[in-house]
């Protein structure tokens, strides 16, 4: 029986074509479990010599002891704290938090990071798709199965949090660089017909919602970003306002927030229509809250509320269920819609 190459063995010979290889052991495949062998090649022995001096000295690195005994979550959570969440939005922390105690713990959380491989995580990530949705209440008559969307962003996670352990030594490879998944099928963008926004809007005034809806038609802000205006950030002289901030949920705990990126930090110029608007809701506010939309206690409103109030609206309308997004993008400019003016 011949015996097997230990990591960092390495052989050298003199190949047909003249030239000299030295040949190496590397770890294991991710999908296979069998050695992996990789090779040096040079013109002369002293050349390849060196060559494969260099590249098992790099195998030696890996820290084999702490590879073969941290487990997954336990270097997920490890990397969470100490590289995630000092470069990251609270919002994005406790995605990732959920994500990693709600389906990467139960699922893949007490393999070795040695025991993982590119099958296991295929495995994983296809049993998330199938049958991954956590069992409540409110999602009980939802399909078993993640969305194509949460499940990419649990491998992008992932994909970081190994990155992570090679760059530490601790495994020789990525094992989520090999995993595929399915094309996320775009969702297509709904418009509000023209005849439907005077019925949007009427209710939207009968709700106290007009101001709101109307801002947000006219600029295409973001709903955090609406209801993190303020009216510091309203310049009535010259007919602008300033995006600073959003308003986020963290842990139950609904706080402002910054923007998703420098680029989200801009000043817009709107109609005089908005203007008056605006001028009109501070007059009637009277300094009750710093907020342009607050909540009832006029601290800031939950963001979570703003899709179901939307989805309300519409079906008291009769018009088509759509995103909250999807009105960021409208089909008409308000200014050709001669009803408005009579709402403001």
């Amino acid at each position: 029986m011949a015996k097997r190459r230990a990591n960092g063995e390495g052989s050298i010979r003199k190949r047909s074509d003249g030239r000299w290889e030295g040949r190496y052991t590397a770890g294991r495949d991710p999908v296979t479990g069998k050695q992996i062998f990789k090779n040096v090649l040079g013109k002369t022995q002293a050349e390849v010599k060196d060559k494969l001096a260099e590249a098992l000295d790099r195998v030696k690195k890996l820290n084999i002891i702490v590879s073969d005994k941290m487990t997954v979550i336990e270097w997920c959570e490890l990397w969470l704290e100490t590289y995630g969440k000092p470069n990251m939005r609270p919002s994005t922390y406790e995605t990732y938090e959920g994500n990693l105690r709600l389906h990467v713990k139960p699922g893949i959380g007490d393999l070795p990071l040695n025991k993982v491989t590119t099958l296991v995580l295929q495995k994983f990530f296809n049993g998330l798709l199938k049958d991954g949705r956590i069992e409540r209440k409110e999602s009980e008559h939802q399909p078993r199965g993640l969305s194509v969307k949460t499940v990419s962003n649990i491998r992008t996670m992932l994909y970081s949090v190994f990155e992570k352990a090679v760059a530490e030594h601790l495994m020789l490879t990525n094992p989520v660089a090999g995993c595929k998944l399915p094309k996320r099928e775009k969702q297509e963008m709904k418009t509000m017909p023209v005849e439907g926004l005077a019925k949007f809007f009427e209710e939207a005034k009968a709700s106290g919602k007009l101001e709101f809806y109307y801002l947000d038609f006219s600029t295409g802000l973001r709903r955090g970003e609406l209801l993190g205006l303020k009216w510091e950030d309203v310049d009535f002289e010259h007919s602008t306002i300033a995006i600073k901030r959003q308003v986020i949920r963290v842990q139950g705990r609904i706080e402002e927030g910054p923007l998703k990126t420098k680029n989200a930090y801009r000043t817009i110029a709107v109609g005089e229509d908005v203007m008056g608007m605006l001028y009109d809701l501070k007059e009637r506010m009277g300094g009750a809250s710093p907020y342009l939309f607050p909540s009832p206690n006029g601290g800031p409103q939950d963001p979570d509320s703003v899709l179901p109030m939307f989805k309300r609206m519409l079906n008291r309308c009769g018009l088509e269920t759509m995103r909250f997004h999807d009105i960021r993008h409208p089909n008409v400019k308000l200014s050709t819609i001669d009803f408005l003016p009579n709402f403001t």
